[in-house]
């Protein structure tokens, strides 16, 4: 599958694909070793105008070109799936500014997000508030021109690191989802604050940590979009967010496919190449398809989300599809690689333990086949 539909896409892809060949492919064990957010790549990245290319040209963007801003991501996702994360977090946060913002507030924060001087976030998640995003405990009051924050969000990707925060809080409990609003939040506003970086299983190289709102004063301004809809701005929000994670899901399963095609072909045992084994040859060729399938979905909802088409439920089977697939096939790739596969000599330890976070961030597995199902039930 190939996302390419221009010849600037092409070139794009080049281009993205030799910088991160050059620039971050390197340093990938490196910062996954040492949990080390790779700020030079990112901001170069950003420099590049790889970052920016879902948000408008008069605010230094692409043109909110989907199918460009996947081409890269794929591209990331492939090499890095801990920077894919960290990149998608910041994508997100310009995206919804973007979608839902005043023309002051794109002025504002867009022209900096689109070239990664400020590095973006979204506030969501919360300790009791992760899929029941309508119960989150975080405040908003108003408070003459200011809201006043107070309350936590937990596991926040680029926390540590952000500038700009997209926060999701609670200005009316009683009215539960209805009551619940959006803020963009500067992280030099005194009352924020970041937690220490967790230490996670996979994306190591992605910082996230929990944050922390004590009378946090925010202009009455950096209210995003209407009082009361930024529960259901959240939602219409989020099929993009599943189709990029279909699309890295698919480019992660893609590179534990090549390592172990590479892999298989020189390992001998029993007097030939293991790729010989027809064992092992159906486990490749699950994976292939596995990711042509995903592939595939990805591109129906991107075309769907370039047109202006709904497209919730196709987000949720592709996001279902590809976060379970890219399990399966990373699990297949250390098994492949035997015992060398459960050692840090080689990438596929890293594909798998990176691929868990993909089923349980942007919506559980669970939550995806809810939505499913509740469309079927539909009639």
């Amino acid at each position: 599958m190939d996302y390419a539909q221009t010849e600037e896409h092409k070139m794009l892809r080049e281009s993205v694909r030799n910088f991160l060949a050059k620039e971050l492919a390197p340093i990938v064990d490196e910062i996954d070793r040492e949990s080390r957010f790779p700020m030079e790549v990112f901001k170069e990245m950003g420099r590049l105008g790889f970052l920016g290319l879902i948000l408008p040209e008069e605010y230094g963007g692409g043109g909110e070109d989907y199918i460009g801003c996947a081409i890269v991501q794929e591209q990331i996702a492939k090499v890095c799936a801990s920077t894919f994360t960290s990149t998608m977090g910041h994508i997100f946060c310009g995206h919804w500014i973007d979608l839902f913002g005043t023309e002051e507030q794109e002025k504002k924060y867009l022209p900096d997000l689109a070239t990664a001087e400020k590095i973006g976030a979204i506030g969501m998640t919360e300790a009791e508030a992760g899929s029941d995003l309508a119960s989150l405990r975080t405040t908003a009051l108003r408070d003459g021109d200011y809201y006043a924050l107070n309350g936590s969000k937990m596991f926040i990707t680029n926390a540590p690191v952000a500038g700009v925060m997209v926060v999701l809080a609670s200005t009316d409990r009683s009215k539960g989802p209805k009551g619940i609003s959006t803020f963009i939040v500067d992280t030099d506003t005194p009352g924020f604050s970041a937690g220490k970086p967790l230490d996670k299983l996979g994306n190591r190289a992605s910082p996230m940590s929990e944050v922390f709102f004590e009378d946090c004063r925010v202009p009455a301004s950096n209210l995003l979009g209407r009082e009361g809809e930024g529960f259901f701005d959240a939602l219409k929000f989020l099929s993009f967010e599943r189709m990029m994670v279909t699309v890295c899901c698919a480019a992660l399963a893609e590179a534990a496919l090549e390592a172990s095609i590479k892999y298989a072909k020189e390992r001998v045992q029993f007097g030939r190449p293991i790729a010989k084994f027809q064992t092992i040859q159906n486990m490749m060729a699950d994976m292939a398809t596995g990711i042509f399938a995903s592939q595939c979905m990805a591109y129906r909802v991107m075309s769907s989300l370039q047109e202006g088409r709904d497209c919730d439920v196709e987000a949720a089977k592709g996001k279902l599809f590809a976060t379970e697939m890219v399990m399966k096939a990373t699990i297949n790739a250390v098994q492949i690689f035997g015992g060398y596969g459960y050692t840090k000599d080689f990438p596929v330890e890293r594909y798998m333990r990176d691929a868990k976070a993909f089923s349980i961030g942007g919506g559980t597995s669970e939550i995806q086949r809810l939505i499913i199902a509740e469309d079927l039930l539909k009639g």
